[in-house]
Protein backbone atom coordinates (compact mmCIF):
# COMPACT_ATOMS: atom_id res chain seq x y z
CA UNK A 1 0.00 0.00 0.00
CA UNK A 2 1.22 3.51 -0.84
CA UNK A 3 0.02 6.88 0.46
CA UNK A 4 -0.52 9.49 -2.29
CA UNK A 5 -0.68 13.28 -1.98
CA UNK A 6 -1.61 15.53 -4.92
CA UNK A 7 -0.68 19.18 -5.30
CA UNK A 8 -0.53 21.87 -7.95
CA UNK A 9 -4.19 22.53 -8.61
CA UNK A 10 -5.63 26.02 -8.88
CA UNK A 11 -7.49 28.54 -10.99
CA UNK A 12 -6.29 29.23 -14.52
CA UNK A 13 -7.71 30.90 -17.60
CA UNK A 14 -8.62 28.90 -20.68
CA UNK A 15 -5.53 28.24 -22.76
CA UNK A 16 -3.29 28.26 -19.71
CA UNK A 17 -1.22 25.52 -18.10
CA UNK A 18 -0.87 23.77 -14.77
CA UNK A 19 1.38 20.99 -13.52
CA UNK A 20 0.00 18.59 -10.97
CA UNK A 21 2.23 16.49 -8.75
CA UNK A 22 1.48 13.22 -6.99
CA UNK A 23 3.93 12.37 -4.22
CA UNK A 24 4.02 8.85 -2.84
CA UNK A 25 4.92 7.81 0.70
CA UNK A 26 5.50 4.27 1.87
CA UNK A 27 5.71 1.19 -0.27
CA UNK A 28 8.04 0.71 -3.20
CA UNK A 29 6.82 3.42 -5.55
CA UNK A 30 8.73 2.13 -8.55
CA UNK A 31 6.71 -1.10 -8.39
CA UNK A 32 3.40 0.70 -9.02
CA UNK A 33 1.65 1.84 -12.16
CA UNK A 34 0.04 5.24 -11.61
CA UNK A 35 -3.01 6.89 -13.10
CA UNK A 36 -4.66 10.30 -13.02
CA UNK A 37 -8.44 10.59 -12.87
CA UNK A 38 -10.79 13.52 -12.59
CA UNK A 39 -14.29 14.04 -11.29
CA UNK A 40 -16.76 16.86 -11.81
CA UNK A 41 -19.87 17.37 -9.64
CA UNK A 42 -22.54 14.83 -10.49
CA UNK A 43 -20.22 12.92 -12.81
CA UNK A 44 -18.38 9.65 -12.47
CA UNK A 45 -14.65 9.63 -11.94
CA UNK A 46 -13.05 9.45 -15.37
CA UNK A 47 -9.67 8.27 -16.57
CA UNK A 48 -7.22 10.93 -17.71
CA UNK A 49 -3.80 9.31 -18.10
CA UNK A 50 -1.64 6.47 -16.81
CA UNK A 51 2.02 5.59 -16.74
CA UNK A 52 3.76 2.26 -16.30
CA UNK A 53 6.22 1.67 -13.48
CA UNK A 54 9.21 2.08 -15.76
CA UNK A 55 7.88 5.41 -17.02
CA UNK A 56 8.38 4.82 -20.71
CA UNK A 57 4.84 3.69 -21.47
CA UNK A 58 1.90 6.06 -21.17
CA UNK A 59 -1.79 6.09 -22.02
CA UNK A 60 -4.21 9.01 -22.38
CA UNK A 61 -7.91 9.62 -22.65
CA UNK A 62 -8.89 10.94 -26.07
CA UNK A 63 -10.12 14.18 -24.49
CA UNK A 64 -6.63 15.13 -23.25
CA UNK A 65 -4.42 13.56 -25.93
CA UNK A 66 -1.90 16.09 -27.21
CA UNK A 67 -2.57 18.54 -24.37
CA UNK A 68 -1.62 16.62 -21.23
CA UNK A 69 1.62 14.77 -20.48
CA UNK A 70 2.13 12.28 -17.67
CA UNK A 71 5.63 11.57 -16.39
CA UNK A 72 7.28 10.15 -13.31
CA UNK A 73 10.48 10.43 -11.33
CA UNK A 74 10.90 7.22 -9.33
CA UNK A 75 13.89 8.65 -7.45
CA UNK A 76 11.55 11.33 -6.07
CA UNK A 77 8.55 8.98 -5.78
CA UNK A 78 6.52 11.51 -7.75
CA UNK A 79 4.29 11.44 -10.80
CA UNK A 80 3.45 14.60 -12.73
CA UNK A 81 0.62 15.67 -14.99
CA UNK A 82 1.52 18.61 -17.21
CA UNK A 83 -1.69 20.17 -18.51
CA UNK A 84 -1.49 22.62 -21.40
CA UNK A 85 -4.15 24.37 -23.50
CA UNK A 86 -6.61 23.96 -20.68
CA UNK A 87 -10.32 24.23 -21.42
CA UNK A 88 -13.26 25.01 -19.12
CA UNK A 89 -14.40 21.40 -19.51
CA UNK A 90 -11.15 20.30 -17.82
CA UNK A 91 -12.49 21.76 -14.58
CA UNK A 92 -12.66 18.97 -11.98
CA UNK A 93 -11.05 17.51 -8.91
CA UNK A 94 -8.00 15.58 -10.08
CA UNK A 95 -6.90 12.43 -8.30
CA UNK A 96 -3.87 10.24 -8.65
CA UNK A 97 -4.15 6.53 -8.02
CA UNK A 98 -1.80 3.55 -7.95
CA UNK A 99 -1.93 -0.19 -8.43
CA UNK A 100 0.68 -2.92 -8.33
CA UNK A 101 2.47 -2.97 -11.67
CA UNK A 102 1.37 -5.49 -14.25
CA UNK A 103 1.16 -5.80 -18.03
CA UNK A 104 -2.41 -4.48 -18.34
CA UNK A 105 -3.64 -0.90 -18.68
CA UNK A 106 -6.11 0.02 -15.94
CA UNK A 107 -8.49 2.80 -17.03
CA UNK A 108 -11.38 2.43 -14.59
CA UNK A 109 -11.36 3.77 -11.05
CA UNK A 110 -12.37 0.48 -9.47
CA UNK A 111 -9.16 -1.13 -10.68
CA UNK A 112 -7.01 1.12 -8.50
CA UNK A 113 -6.51 0.45 -4.82
CA UNK A 114 -4.62 3.49 -3.55
CA UNK A 115 -5.87 7.06 -3.98
CA UNK A 116 -4.87 10.57 -3.07
CA UNK A 117 -7.22 13.17 -1.60
CA UNK A 118 -7.54 15.13 -4.85
CA UNK A 119 -6.67 18.64 -5.99
CA UNK A 120 -9.10 21.12 -7.55
CA UNK A 121 -8.47 22.44 -11.05
CA UNK A 122 -10.70 25.27 -12.26
CA UNK A 123 -10.43 26.66 -15.78
CA UNK A 124 -12.23 29.92 -16.42
CA UNK A 125 -13.49 30.93 -19.86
Amino acid sequence: QVHLVESGGGLVQAGGSLRLSCAAFGGTFSAYDVGWFRQSPGMEREFVAAIKWRGGLTKYADSVMGRFTISRDNAKSTVYLQMNSLKPEDTAVYYCAAHWANTDWYVTATEYGDWGQGTQVTVSS
